[in-house]
């Protein structure tokens, strides 16, 4: 029986899911069908967002599709918006404009972000960056101390 205890609570233990934050620091983004799987993943298993670092274009995808209570920033954090270009694999490695890109990324923003993308001249691209401070907490809530 003293050996049967612990083979089952080691058989517990590796049962329930695993779960762990996600420490943003450096990521200059990429495609957004990649980061809307990767968010909806984090989403779906209630993990927590931190962001400590950079967070760029699809990057910032994390504020429509993972809870906003579940993100936070941190003194270092710096978002940075853009509209949304063609893969150059298909544009002959120019960089073209995707209207209907840049609208899906809008749309998956919340109200306060895009309420800072209107008054900041809305999308273009260029990227915008909202370094830490009040207006990226008017966005997203710093990380208490306790995380």
């Amino acid at each position: 029986m003293r050996r049967l205890l612990p083979l089952l609570l080691l058989t517990l233990a590796a049962a329930s899911p695993a779960r762990a934050d996600l420490h943003i620091t450096r990521d200059h983004g990429g495609y957004i069908e990649e980061y809307k799987a990767k968010y909806q993943q984090i989403r779906d298993t209630h993990q927590r967002v931190i962001i400590d670092g950079i967070c760029n274009s699809a990057c910032t995808l994390v504020f429509g599709i993972v809870p906003m209570n579940k993100i936070c920033v941190t003194p270092r954090a710096s978002i940075g918006v853009h509209q949304a270009y063609y893969d150059k694999a298909f544009t002959f490695g120019m960089k073209v404009t995707s209207l209907e890109g840049t609208s899906e990324l809008m749309s998956y923003y919340p109200d306060p972000l895009k309420d800072w993308i209107r008054r900041n001249g809305g999308l273009t691209t260029e990227m915008k960056k909202i370094k830490n401070g009040i207006e990226l907490w008017k966005i997203v809530d710093p990380c208490p101390d306790a995380w």
